[in-house]
């Protein structure tokens, strides 16, 4: 590839080069047994961890005649407990997915111009790859080299590239998701909220969600605990534009108007101070900032919020007073996806507070720290290469890279390649044709994916990986109430007629392409093993049992307990001594956000049990159980500008981008007039996707307006809005 970035194209991938043929009778029977005794009796069942999602929970993969053919949760497996979700359930239709890539492949250019993908082996992709990169040191460019990733295969990568001196590393998570939250709890508390987050829902007998859509959103041990306090009495308010099914189970649904949920939170901050409902013990011995917060919400009283929010003034001194009442026993949920207006840091510090106030820090029902991890140890050391530099972000608070300001600095010219792992950033971003833009831009991208995702298209290199039920991956150690330890390892050997290879060991061929320590990726059952044995244990035993959990540890606190808090002070700040000093507020200030445009309505998005993002779209068997989005509209809003139930329509947002397909349309009383709702990960538009392919419409491809957080950069994707087109 030339320094010429303007000329790069995006290919379509040619169905020589997917796995259609080579999955041709691999696929097990699926049939619905008529009764128990007809239904298949595995030969094994192997023990695994679920990648469907970033959760990882622990699986059963069960076995016939060398196929799985069936999925259920490990029962001593501390994130499923027995269960899995829908799509956990569905990790066959990934393994046994038709359009899988088969094989490596180079991007080439004809004397013509024409620009074309050719088959490659192994040695080829390596090598071009080793070359290219080994150029850009000797250039003093890796710092011009960027790895974005999304999954756990990920580790073997951050080992590589911190070996051999590429250091900039971004995670679409961070700024598109749950970056703001962990920024906003850490200048709070001293810590994050972590993942899986660190929630005593189970226990909690007053839960508020502000637009989080347990139930939706479906994060199996969440959802475990979110049933069990349902069913245990807990009172829930659902805070939401849309009648979600977490709203079905509550005891106040609060139809707010979007983007005003901060003015909502210090409202309710405001009634906890002035009526003295407040945890007073815990805030004086524990917190600092008091008067200086009680000053900062003065003028958020309930007839002003009313007036932002749309929510009477009884239902937000209902809800406020009951927060007192319940105390430590009630919790505001954190959320995870959180990156929605431009205020997101400020937001979830005002939720942060609120849960300060409640004294429900370590408390049953409250915020729960999970610090203890099972200790797995690592024999195998290797050392970081010196030199080089991360590239520090603009903005003051981010202690990642935002991946949008990658974006940025790509079009710019100060990153010339990204190394892309498990992350299709097309589908991902907001702004589909900036980052488009910053991809043509580049002299050099490498992917690696199990499908032929749009970004693909766009590579000099395509790697395919193998699927987690084909794989080894690093240990899982991790925490969640317990400390364990969970497995990763083949279900089943990779599939016949693929040429495609596990993380771990495409890491192990750039490293030897670039003549690394021979070290630094052993065999990797010989690395578990000895892993494993530094607690006693070993690979035969794990991958026998899966998990291994230690007992559980003290997750509350004790009457009198003297607590520190890793913040500039010390205690927990309610006014935050890290804002003030980078000149931003140091108690959140509710500020007005876009309104909608005459004849637009604001469009918010969400999730469904089904689909992982879009990386489930293409998934036949999950497929079957939603094969497309639909787009809520509220049915007065809907009669009045003529549209029909179920009819299809093209968006149009207010830049004038017009999707790419159609959606049907959902009538409904379960969302406000000025709304309408998309199921985020649908509107595929590479045709090599088959099954994927235009059905529903990309929540994504309207997000043309970001609205960047100036604290640390996490791109709100809520100020976007949608006309209709038949």
């Amino acid at each position: 590839m030339t320094a010429n970035t303007s000329r790069r194209e995006f290919l379509q991938i040619s169905s020589g080069f997917l796995a259609t043929s080579a999955i041709v009778g691999q696929v097990p029977f699926l049939g619905y047994a008529p009764n128990a005794e007809a239904a298949p009796v595995a030969d094994k069942i192997v023990p695994t961890t679920c990648e469907l999602c970033f959760w990882r929970c622990g699986v059963d993969a069960h076995v016939k005649d060398g196929k799985v053919f069936k999925l259920t949760g490990q029962m001593d497996h501390p994130l499923s407990n027995g269960h899995l979700c829908p799509r956990g359930t569905g990790g066959i239709g990934l393994l046994y997915d038709p359009d899988r890539l088969r094989t490596p492949l180079i991007r080439k250019t004809d004397a013509d111009g024409t620009q074309k993908f050719v088959e490659a082996s192994w040695e080829e992709a390596i090598a071009l790859i080793a070359k290219k990169y080994e150029e850009m040191t000797a250039a003093n460019e890796a710092d011009k080299i960027v790895f974005f990733s999304h999954g756990f295969g990920s580790s073997f990568f951050n080992r590589l590239f911190a070996a051999y001196g590429i250091l900039n590393h971004a995670h679409p998570s961070y700024a598109q998701c749950r970056g703001a939250r962990e920024e906003a709890f850490g200048m709070t508390f001293g810590h994050a909220v972590g993942s899986p987050e660190g929630l005593d829902i189970a226990n909690s007998e007053y839960l508020v969600l502000i637009g989080s859509h347990l139930g939706e959103n479906m994060h199996n041990t969440a959802v475990q605990d979110f049933s069990e306090a349902v069913s245990r009495g807990c009172k829930i308010i659902a805070v939401d534009p849309r009648f979600s099914v977490a709203a079905s189970k509550a005891e106040r649904w609060l139809p707010i108007k979007a983007s005003t949920d901060l003015a909502l939170l210090r409202a309710w901050i405001r009634i906890l101070i002035e009526e003295e409902l407040y945890d007073h013990e815990f805030v004086k011995a524990n917190c600092i900032g008091l008067e200086e917060l009680r000053a900062g919400v003065r003028d958020a009283t309930p007839e002003a919020t009313f007036a932002i929010t749309g929510i009477s003034v009884e239902d937000i001194l209902a809800v406020g007073r009951d927060l007192g009442r319940y105390g430590s026993k009630a919790l505001v949920h954190p959320g995870r996806h959180v990156s929605w207006y431009g205020d997101d840091t400020q937001r979830s510090r005002a939720i942060a507070i609120l849960n300060a106030l409640l004294g429900n820090y370590r408390m049953p029902g409250g915020l729960i720290h999970q610090t203890k991890k099972f200790g797995v140890g690592t024999p195998y050391k290797f050392t970081k290469k010196e030199g080089g530099h991360h590239y520090k972000s603009r903005f003051p608070l981010a202690s990642q890279t935002p991946a949008n300001e990658v974006v940025d600095e790509t079009k710019k010219g100060n990153f010339k390649s990204w190394f892309v792992y498990g992350t299709n950033l097309v589908q991902t971003l907001g702004h589909v044709d900036d980052t488009i833009e910053a991809i043509k831009a580049l002299d050099f991208l490498v992917v690696i994916d199990v499908l032929p995702m749009e970004i693909t298209g766009y590579a000099d290199v395509v790697l395919p990986e193998v699927t987690y039920l084909e794989r080894y991956d690093d240990l899982d150690d991790r925490v969640y109430r317990r400390p364990y330890v969970a497995l990763r390892q083949p279900a089943v050997p990779p599939l016949k007629g693929l040429n495609a290879k596990p993380g771990h060991e495409i890491a192990k061929l750039l490293a030897q392409a670039w003549k690394l320590d021979p070290g630094l990726f052993p065999p990797i059952e010989e690395y578990l093993d000895n892993r494993l044995k530094t607690v006693g244990s070993s690979l035969k035993q794990m991958s026998q049992v899966g998990v291994m959990v230690k007992e559980d540890p003290d997750i509350y606190r004790k009457p009198g307990e003297q607590l520190r808090f890793n913040t500039p002070t010390g205690k927990i700040e309610l006014s935050s001594t890290r804002l003030k000093a980078a000149g931003f507020d140091g108690v959140p200030q509710y500020t007005s956000h876009p309104e909608n445009p005459p004849g637009y309505l604001r469009l918010i998005y969400g999730r469904a049990p089904n689909h992982t993002f879009g990386r489930t779209s293409n998934n036949r068997f999950l497929g079957e159980l939603l094969s497309e989005n639909e787009l809520w509209i509220n049915r007065i809003t809907a009669l009045d500008l003529g549209l029909v139930d179920q009819e299809y329509v093209f968006l149009i947002n207010q830049e004038g981008k017009k999707s790419s397909s159609k959606v049907r349309l959902k009538l409904t009383e379960r969302i406000r007039p000025d709304a309408v709702y998309l199921v985020h990960g649908f509107g595929h538009t590479d045709p090599r996707l088959k099954w994927a392919f235009h059905r529903g419409v990309s929540a994504n491809e309207m997000i043309t307006q970001l609205t960047v957080d100036p604290i640390m950069g996490s791109t709100g994707m809520k100020n976007n809005f949608v006309t209709f087109a038949r």
